[in-house]
């Protein structure tokens, strides 16, 4: 006979930034139901962007965002002014993290940023699920402690998020560090009749919350138990869902007043948020497959252990697609994020991500990922060139003037920058409008007539200090411009599965071939590099390479309708 596990006490600390001169609600107390909480901001320092001029009137800054329930975009107003309350439901810790939970980290990662650009400060909130049927069930087929191997996997994803630029949270909290919380909240729940207890587990009576659907638009008699909700009959109604499970054999389980066990999936989010946001707060967010029953069951929760339970936003990204079908672990149709960026670098994905709005699907493929990664190589050499060129000037002999048609430009990409990204986060948008500051920098570093431009010093530094801040503030900056061009030169040969050295030799041999007029010698080479992905480039000095898109995946791009 299997035995249960021993019962657990928090087994590290919860990750916390200490920000500024205030403090997170102390999550060690009992939550009081209160209509609002004092938010903190994050340390993390934003950019600010210096427009030219102000002969234009400078775009509205107000911000609108979609709210999945009143499914309409609503101007942006917090509960305090100036602050900003934000959770957002994390990951389940038991394997490495796919692109699906890339694009949900990403999309809010913009909004985090967005937000404190715009001045607010903002508390975020994004949790571990570190206790859960899926992490025993990996914990058990690999003989590890289910809470250990968790922790392992927080740790990954940490790792995964760095990568891709997207900033640490003000707080990520665990569920095996907030049994007291959650123990507390559906004490509460039971003493205002909304739940009932069976045999050491405590369900959720839906039947008892008559606003039970509004997020999702479900009706109650249309529900099913939804995901790891296993049907019982024990029920009252099959939609009940479970707070508290009575502990298993060979699970971890820890003292309640119902006995020993664990929560249920979904009080863990309501307890974690309102332990440090309140009861009442700005944003909560996350993927589009946690409307229901994820979502619609934290409301339910949260406003059955507080009627002043008000969350004013709730926002959800989109998911990510493989032919049009939902990526997704239990699938098994999904890419994890490290297996993306071994091929491909981080900030490509990101601005993958980014390209489409985060409320619609986006469907994964190498193509979109070569285009990308060629967009982003472009980008940072058009940086790099325009840096190169500035810094061999004495900033101290620059004029601080510079051509009226610069300042247009600047001005045009600016506007287009505030209204897209307070429309709602149209990023897409952003990058399309990106194309004109790229081009006129490339006019100024290599044609002729940009060569001879008055002012072009002047107009290379406002030019990159302007797209520099707004990459910036989308968080798509690298360390350096030469060190990120240098690994996507590194990543490009990974694909082509070749080496730099390769590549020389066979620059060599064409140059060769074109010395001897062995012309189709010579295009054989070019072409046979172009097809996986390298392009030679001939110049007065040389012949040097870039990264490009293989030749076979233009030729799908073609084909497409």
């Amino acid at each position: 006979m299997g035995t249960l596990l021993r019962s657990y006490r928090p087994f590290f600390s919860t990750r916390t930034l200490q920000l500024g001169t205030h403090r997170f609600n102390n999550p060690k107390r009992r939550i009081r139901c209160l209509s609002t909480t004092t938010t903190t901001s994050s340390s993390h320092s934003q950019p600010s962007i210096d427009v030219a001029t102000k002969s234009e009137s400078p775009a509205s800054s107000d911000l609108w965002l979609h709210n999945t329930m009143s499914r309409k975009k609503e101007l942006f107003k917090p509960k305090i002014e100036g602050k900003v309350g934000m959770y957002v439901c994390g990951v389940t810790a038991y394997d490495l993290s796919h692109i699906g939970h890339a694009r949900v980290y990403v999309t809010f990662d913009v909004l985090y940023r967005y937000l404190r650009h715009l001045g607010y400060q903002v508390t975020y909130v994004r949790n571990f699920t570190d206790v859960d049927d899926k992490i025993i069930a990996r914990a058990n087929e690999l003989g590890e402690d289910p809470i250990s191997l968790s922790r392992r996997y927080c740790e990954e994803f940490n790792r995964d998020m760095e990568y891709l630029h997207c900033l640490p949270p003000s707080v990520e909290p665990r569920v095996s560090d907030h049994m007291p919380q959650i123990i507390d909240m559906i004490k509460q729940i039971i003493e205002n009749g909304h739940a009932y207890g069976v045999d050491g587990d405590v369900y959720f009576s839906v039947d008892k919350f008559p606003d039970y659907g509004r997020l999702s638009g479900r009706k109650l008699e249309d529900n099913r138990a939804g995901e790891r909700v296993t049907v019982d009959s024990r029920k009252k109604n099959p939609a009940d869902f479970a707070l508290w499970k009575s502990a298993k054999e060979g699970e971890p389980f820890w003292d309640s007043p119902w006995g020993p066990g664990r929560p249920g999936w979904h009080i863990e989010c309501s307890a974690m948020s309102a332990a440090y946001l309140g009861y009442s707060f700005d944003i909560h967010g996350g993927g589009m497959d946690l409307v229901f029953p994820h979502h619609e069951n934290e409301i339910a929760q949260s406003c059955a252990a507080c009627k002043q339970s008000d969350i004013s936003y709730w926002i959800h990204n989109g998911f990510v697609t493989i032919d049009s079908e939902k990526m997704s672990k239990s699938l098994g149709n999904f890419f994890t994020i490290r297996q993306v960026i071994d091929l491909y670098h981080p900030l490509a994905l990101r601005l993958f991500l980014l390209g489409t709005h985060y409320q619609s699907p986006i469907n994964y493929s190498d193509v979109q990922l070569e285009s990308t990664s060629e967009r982003v190589f472009y980008i940072f050499q058009t940086l790099y060139d325009c840096e190169s060129v500035v810094s061999q000037h004495d900033v101290r002999t620059l004029k601080d003037t510079i051509p009226p048609e610069i300042v247009e430009s600047i001005n045009k990409f600016y506007n287009v920058f505030v209204t897209s990204m307070s429309d709602d986060l149209h990023s897409s948008v952003v990058f399309g409008a990106l194309s004109d500051p790229l081009t006129t920098m490339n006019d100024l570093l290599h044609t002729r007539k940009g060569k001879k431009q008055a002012l072009r010093i002047e107009s290379l530094a406002a030019l990159e200090k302007i797209t520099r801040n707004v990459l910036s503030i989308l968080g798509l900056l690298p360390a350096s411009y030469a060190e990120i061009l240098q690994q996507l030169r590194e990543k490009a040969l990974k694909r082509a599965k070749l080496t730099e050295d390769q590549v020389l030799q066979k620059i060599e041999e064409r140059t060769a071939a074109r010395k001897n007029k062995e012309y189709e010698k010579s295009d054989t080479i070019r072409k046979n590099l172009a097809a996986v992905g390298i392009t030679l480039m001939d110049n007065p000095d040389g012949t040097t390479w870039r990264p490009a898109v293989p030749l076979a995946i233009q030729e799908q791009q073609v084909a497409s309708p």
